[in-house]
């Protein structure tokens, strides 16, 4: 069973946990995710596409990334998500936290922090090995591939991501 922290408005663990995907967060709580956009120095990132198993979201694009587990630093989560889903080490990338937003759906139970990370590094086709589990393919896309995704409704966060994009 995978365990999430509870953070409070402030983005202060509270030392309760949640169980993953378990929808019942209050006013004031939530869960944290991170996101990574990767960008080559030929000005290009890093998507994938989301396996088609997915609840929501299936078949859509994304940069990797993912939710941080109880315990885990943001940092560690997103070197631990880009890692599981495109093989990638991040670690001696340049780049890091570059912002963070927060969303709040207190019908839905799934309020969110998210920290969107950008990081800069120089890899090929042939370094991605993906996680079948969460992706069924990927691109080295331009901002241009990216933002005709967002526009189709396709591309998951696009406008949260602008900031990281630009």
């Amino acid at each position: 069973m995978e365990l999430w922290d509870i953070y409070d408005k402030e983005k202060h663990v509270t030392g309760r946990t949640m169980v993953r995907d378990d929808w019942h967060l209050k006013e004031g709580e939530y869960h944290l995710a991170v996101l990574a956009v990767i960008k080559r120095s030929d000005g290009k990132f890093l998507i994938t596409r989301r396996a088609e198993n997915k609840a929501w979201g299936a078949g859509w694009w994304e940069v990797p990334g993912g939710a941080v587990k109880s315990g885990e630093t943001s940092s560690e989560a997103v070197a631990r998500e880009v890692r599981e889903e495109t093989g990638l080490d991040v670690l001696g990338a340049k780049g890091g936290l570059l912002y963070d937003y927060h969303r709040e759906n207190i019908k839905e139970g799934d309020n969110y922090f998210v920290d969107v990370y950008l990081f800069e590094m120089d890899f090929s086709e042939k370094d991605i090995n993906l996680q079948e589990e969460e992706t069924t393919g990927f691109q080295i896309a331009d901002y241009e591939q990216i933002r005709q995704y967002g526009e189709k409704g396709i591309f998951l966060h696009f406008e949260s991501l602008q900031r990281a994009f630009r």
